[in-house]
């Protein structure tokens, strides 16, 4: 089944063609959305996600819930992308050496587990 809008989004990050919705007030949110969280607006457009974002926060997960066990150890993290954040999986770096800081780009991969697209960080 379908997610309108979100799977919509995922498709454009997979090809390089990532977005956020921006109002008029300049408030950034991610689709699927009908009005901006922030101030209600009900005119959003559609902006170019930056290509890079900083790492505000990760965690390592060593014991995951079933439908992730296949992916342990993998590191979840928030990334400061501008006007939005994301969260997703980081991969392509050695846990020891990330931090909060690191500059990483945005993609689509496969989830090892289910084999189902999942947001993946990679250093830039």
């Amino acid at each position: 089944m379908a997610d309108t809008g979100y799977d919509e989004w995922i498709d454009a990050v997979e090809a390089g063609e990532g977005y956020y919705l921006a109002c008029p007030e300049s408030h950034g949110s991610l689709p699927p959305r009908r009005t901006c969280p922030h101030c209600g607006a009900l005119e959003l457009e559609d902006q170019p996600l930056p290509d890079s974002g900083t790492v505000e926060s990760f965690s390592v997960v060593h014991v995951a819930a079933p439908s992730f066990a296949g992916d342990t150890p993998y590191a979840t993290a928030v990334v400061d992308f501008g006007p939005v954040r994301l969260t997703g999986v980081v991969r392509g770096v050695e846990f020891d050496d990330l931090e909060v800081g690191t500059s990483v780009g945005v993609t689509v991969e496969e989830h090892e587990t289910t084999g189902d697209p999942v947001v993946v960080f990679r250093p830039r």
